[in-house]
């Protein structure tokens, strides 16, 4: 049954931008469905089996049933309106959830009553704690057989966030005619229990609960407020996506408990600063970029300059100008004007890509790296035909220009490299090849990467004699010492070398040479963290060119590295492994043997919750094994997360 929306009272005062996550077939899709549904935005249904949702509108999405981008919708209630980010649920398209995560003010996170907390789940929840967003829980599916509440709410507890409200009582669980009713913090004992959880962390409300005299209704619900936007409690309200119970209550937490980051009226003379976070193509073939704004003001027509973090740690910048530009959840006459706290869809920005940043000059430290892919294939037409390879690497190469979570690269035998975050993201790649260019492509077997760090520091020179150039026929002297750098600094270049000594052709033809060159170490991998400082440099004015200095460079780079050394580092998980009683030797022994480090054993109360790094190559085959030496209720969970010596030893 369709609950009543509520109408707007007035003009919309702000906007929340809200991100709907969960674990896969939770009901994220379902659950932003049914909030358009109830507040009036669509007048039917869509359904994830049907392939005719708001949110995933992508063909392979429908096909698959599953959310592979983040995409934005709206909806008016009140004076609140709320934009939803319905994100990725599956795994390997983590890097897209924590992007989407930057743009947020609040999160909700799906759990089903059915399913539970599963591996996935734990991963958001940390990294929405680790963000400190404020975050609702909505329980899902209660009117399904086999759904569970009290015991839920225990792993809710113990496996997610240990300060939890509930603000909702079920009756009828698990039938079709469950019933999901508000609690009040007028009755009594409701009120004692949200006294007891919110005094947890609120030392004056401890004294209030313990010595009298207590709380009232209206400083308990300001106490709520003020801890949930401080992501030190978590409401849990539940009901079914499918039916609509429970959903009003949850639109009532989103207007009454979580506030927009931006102020209703904002400094629109401030310098425009956002965040792209999504990037699709319009009917046209258009790109069309999905922009949060956090200060001042864009309207079309603007000259903009977006920013970028390289894979080295640089910045990038990349100019254009927004030709359109349409405010998300503003229809009606008027020239759209993009101000704070809202989403825009901006075209005219060819070259934008998702995680470019609108913030003038720098990027400051808060700009995030995405996690580096940890597997890495080579891709062939399935049909050898003249031009088909061209064909594969140029449809990859677009691909990969229009989403940074694709990497692509030439191969000298005419195949394409491409960097993944997981065996799903290659199904989705080859479904998009056949589905946008017509492509069948074969995919290798995927690899781990690997990466190299100089063991020491090391120089290497290569000099011109007197009016001769050096003993390989260049025209050019290049010296160059490289040493290591901090863990997670990336590459850097320096001169030591007066600037002007070289004209400015020959100054980039050595560095661009120089990243080049650490693109593959002695050891066959990228080289990172590693510092090259050109150190002696000299030329010929009539004979020097700019490809003398390429190939001395490149040789020189090289044997500074070997007298320096590398040492190959295999990228890791971190897991956490839940599981019964009695299971935890054989389960840490299997570890032990596929090179896992186990850094802490909790619980022994119901389970053990084991936690620590593994290998990446290993990590699935622990995944598998589990299973079968937990009975069937172990529970694994990891993530990349950093590197080690690929022999083991630190």
């Amino acid at each position: 049954m369709r609950t009543p929306s509520l109408p707007p009272t007035g003009d919309v005062q702000h906007t929340l931008n809200v991100g709907i996550l969960a674990h896969v077939d939770a009901g994220k899709t379902s659950l932003t469905e049914r909030l358009l549904f109830d507040t009036g935005v669509i007048d039917r249904l869509g359904g994830v089996d049907t392939g005719d949702t708001q949110t995933d509108t992508g063909d392979i999405e429908r096909q698959r049933g599953i959310t592979v981008r983040s995409a934005v919708v709206s909806f008016t209630t009140g004076h609140t309106r709320v934009n939803l980010i319905d994100t990725p649920g599956h795994a390997d398209f983590v890097a897209e959830v924590e992007r989407a995560l930057g743009v947020l003010d609040a999160a909700v996170l799906v759990v089903s009553a059915v399913e539970g907390v599963q591996a996935h789940t734990r991963l958001l929840m940390r990294t929405l704690r680790g963000m400190g967003l404020p975050t609702l829980l909505f329980v899902n599916k209660i009117d399904r057989a086999g759904a569970r509440h009290a015991g839920l709410l225990d792993d809710i507890r113990r496996k997610l966030v240990p300060r939890i409200v509930a603000m909702t009582r079920v009756r009828r669980l698990g039938t079709p005619q469950a019933r999901a009713l508000p609690l009040s913090l007028d009755d009594p004992d409701v009120l004692a229990a949200a006294g007891d959880v919110l005094a947890e962390t609120d030392d004056a409300l401890l004294a209030r609960v313990v010595d009298g005299p207590p709380p009232t209704a209206a400083e308990l619900r300001a106490a709520l407020a003020e801890q949930v936007a401080g992501a030190r409690v978590f409401p849990v309200y539940c009901g079914s996506a499918l039916s609509g119970e429970g959903v009003g209550a949850l639109v009532d937490g989103m207007t009454g408990l979580l506030a927009p980051a931006v102020p209703a009226r904002p400094d629109v003379a401030a310098e425009p600063r956002g965040t792209v976070f999504a990037v699709d193509r319009g009917p046209g073939g258009e790109r069309r970029a999905y922009l949060r704004l956090f200060a001042g003001e864009l309207a079309p027509r603007r000259r903009v300059t977006l920013l970028r973090r390289q894979a080295d740690g640089s910045t990038g910048r990349h100019a254009g100008r927004v030709t359109s530009l349409h405010v998300v959840g503003r229809d009606g006459p008027g020239a759209p004007v993009l101000t704070a706290g809202n989403i825009g869809r901006i075209t005219g920005l060819h070259g934008v890509r998702p995680g470019d940043r609108l913030s003038g000059d720098e990027l400051g430290g808060d700009a995030p790296l995405l996690p580096a892919p940890t597997l890495r294939t080579t891709v062939r037409p399935r049909h050898p035909s003249p031009g088909a390879a061209t064909r594969l690497h140029a449809a990859l190469l677009e691909l990969a220009d229009r989403d940074p979570l694709i990497h692509a690269e030439a191969e000298p035998d005419g195949t394409t490299r491409v960097l993944l975050y997981g065996e799903v993201q290659r199904e989705i790649i080859a479904a998009i090849l056949v589905r946008e260019y017509g492509i069948e492509a074969d995919f290798a077997p995927s690899a781990i990467i690997c990466t190299e760090r100089p063991a020491g520091s090391a120089e290497a020179c290569e000099e011109m004699a007197w009016r001769a150039p050096t003993p390989g026929g260049m025209w050019a002297t290049v010296g160059l010492r490289v040493e290591p750098l901090t863990r997670g600094s990336g590459n850097a270049f320096r001169y030591e070398t007066e600037l002007g000594a070289l004209p400015p052709a020959f100054h980039r033809a050595v560095e661009e040479s120089v990243h080049a060159g650490l693109r593959e170490g002695p050891g066959g991998w990228a080289v990172t963290d590693c510092a090259v400082t050109l150190v002696r440099s000299a030329f010929v004015g009539p004979l020097s060119t700019a490809g003398d200095f390429r190939e001395v460079t490149r040789l020189v780079l090289r044997r500074a590295l070997a007298r320096a050394g590398t040492r190959v580092y295999e990228p890791c998980h971190a897991f956490e492994a839940d599981v019964p009683l009695d299971c935890l030797a054989p389960v840490t022994a299997c570890l032990g043997r596929l090179g896992a480090r186990i850094r802490r054993t909790s619980g022994g109360t119901s389970s053990w919750l084991v936690e620590g790094a593994i290998p990446a190559r290993t990590a699935p085959e622990a995944q598998r094994r589990l299973p079968g030496l937990s009975h069937g209720e172990g529970v694994w969970w990891s993530r990349p997360d950093g590197d080690r010596p690929l022999d083991g030893r630190h």
